[in-house]
Formats: C-alpha cells, sequence, structure tokens
C-alpha cells in the first residue's frame, strides 16, 4: 500500500507532462487516384476560410493568409506530399516516379506549383526552402469561380487512362493542371509478359478489351478475343467484347451475330444490363449498316 501512495505523485506529473490529444483545425487528409496503371497519392490537411482573405491582399492593403510570392505549403501543418507511381508528364514536363513536397508561389496573375525533392521540411520550409532542390516547376494562370471553396480541396477531373488534372480549390480561386501517363507502352510492356507466362483465356479477354477500349490494333484484338472464346468456351462477356471489335473494324453484320450470342448468354444468367447494352449497339449497327449500303 506505502508502495502505491509512494508512486503516486509520479503518476500525476506524466499526466501534467503528456500531451492532449485534440481536434485539428487542418484536419488530415489522403487521396489516391488511379490513372490507367498508375497511382498518384496525395497526403496534406486542409485548412478552412472562415471569413480570412485566403490569396493577395486584404482589402486595408496587408496580406492575406497566402501573399503574393510567397511559398505556400499547398494547404496547412507539414507540407503536402505527392507520389507518382510510375514516370509523368506533369504540364508537359518530364517528372520521374517518386514522392515530392508540393509547394507553390501565388501571384496574381500566374502561379508557380514547385515538385520538390526534399521533403523533410516542416510546413512550408520558408527558412530552409532551395530552389536548387527543385525536381519541376511549372507556372500555371489561376482561374475564379463563383462557388466558393470554404475547406481547402485538391481533386481530380477529366481522368481516363492515360492522364488527368489535379484541381486545388480554395475560395474562389483555383489552380488546374494535367498529368499524363504512358499508360500505352506500360500496358503493352504488360501484354509481352503476360503472353510469355503461360497465357489463359482471361489473358486473352483482357488484352481484347484494352486494344477495343483504346481503339488499338482491332485486328490483333479479334484475334485475341477468339483466342479467349476457344481456351474459355463461350461467354456474354467474350462476345460481347468480340461484338464491340466487329463494330469497330465496321463489320456489322457479324457483329450484329456475335452481340445476339451475347444477348442469349447474358439472358441465361440474368445480367439484364449487358442485354440492353447489346440491344442498343444492335439498333446502332443496324443504322450504320443501312447507311454504307
Amino acid at each position: 500500500m506505502r508502495y502505491g501512495w509512494f508512486l503516486l505523485p509520479l503518476l500525476l506529473c506524466n499526466l501534467s507532462w503528456g500531451q492532449m490529444n485534440h481536434p485539428k483545425a487542418s484536419p488530415f487528409a489522403k487521396v489516391i487516384q488511379e490513372i490507367g496503371l498508375s497511382k498518384i497519392t496525395i497526403e496534406y490537411s486542409r485548412p478552412s476560410a472562415k471569413g480570412r482573405t485566403l490569396f493577395g491582399n486584404q482589402p486595408n492593403g496587408e496580406p492575406g493568409l497566402v501573399p503574393n510570392g510567397r511559398i505556400w505549403r499547398v494547404g496547412a501543418n507539414e507540407s503536402t506530399k505527392i507520389t507518382f507511381s510510375t514516370n509523368v508528364l506533369v504540364d508537359g514536363k518530364n517528372l520521374e516516379k517518386g514522392t515530392y513536397a508540393l509547394y507553390a508561389f501565388p501571384e496574381e496573375e500566374e502561379w508557380q506549383i514547385v515538385f520538390h525533392n526534399n521533403t523533410t521540411h516542416w510546413g512550408d520550409g520558408r527558412a530552409k526552402y532551395s530552389a536548387k532542390e527543385d525536381a519541376l516547376r511549372i507556372g500555371v494562370v489561376p482561374t475564379h469561380k463563383q462557388d466558393f471553396q470554404e475547406t481547402f480541396l485538391i481533386s481530380f477531373d477529366d481522368i481516363d487512362h492515360n492522364g488527368a488534372s489535379i484541381h486545388l480549390n480554395w475560395g474562389t480561386t483555383q489552380i488546374a493542371f494535367p498529368v499524363i501517363f504512358d499508360t500505352k507502352t506500360i500496358m503493352q510492356d504488360q501484354i509481352v509478359e503476360m503472353q510469355s507466362n503461360t497465357p489463359t483465356a482471361q489473358t486473352y479477354y483482357e488484352i481484347a478489351r484494352y486494344y477495343q477500349e483504346q481503339g488499338l490494333k482491332l485486328q490483333e484484338a479479334l484475334s485475341y478475343v477468339d483466342k479467349a472464346i476457344k481456351l474459355g468456351g463461350d461467354t456474354y462477356y467474350f462476345h460481347r467484347v468480340r461484338s464491340l471489335i466487329l463494330g469497330d473494324l465496321q463489320n456489322y453484320e457479324a457483329a450484329i451475330k456475335a452481340s445476339n450470342i451475347s444477348i442469349k448468354l447474358a439472358e441465361k444468367e440474368d445480367k439484364d444490363e449487358f442485354v440492353r447494352l447489346n440491344k442498343n449497339d444492335i439498333e446502332r449497327w443496324k443504322a450504320l449498316n443501312q447507311t454504307n449500303r
């Protein structure tokens, strides 16, 4: 018992020294976006406007929260980190895969967006930042929207297999810049590797589907989907892709036949969506076939 009384002051001291875990004013966020066969990961903290002047000067002439010309961490707390899983073109400029600190230098007419090699700086690293450690710097003209973004947001738009645009939104200010990946080369390398490792019906189907979706090598795509059917048998999705390839090749009568096979197989499995898709394509191909006669 006496040992318990002896330890009590030490316990109280430890409690007084401990740090309280409290809600952050600018909460952490992590956004991951797949683009084709690549991935972008962004980790940042999201401050809110709270009635403050965000960029440039306040009405009284004093600097706003993010003054023009001063480095900004593109968020709050730690510097924002952006990771590219493969090499990328940012606004048409090469950037190697890896993790970078993302900084901005706002100006009235054009912002400078910086991908910085040194990810160890706290916040904006204003005192230690060196342009010599920049991996890439691009100029972006800001746009101004009517909608007000209260809490700072980094998002993606215009996404396809090969790229997207990254948007920085706060208040009425938006910064957007494109990122492009060489998905075709990555995919082609993967196709070669897949075919060298005992390809299955699914392997050939996925190759055929990719070529069809991208409008590439349609004759090869047709041969691949035929291999898939030979190895894997009749499925509604094999014949669905086969019909689309034939339609792209403007062989509309063959496309309609393949689509009808897909419909019958889809009906057996209650795949109503594929039945509707096939029927819509059949009507389209019938009209195109009449036009071409």
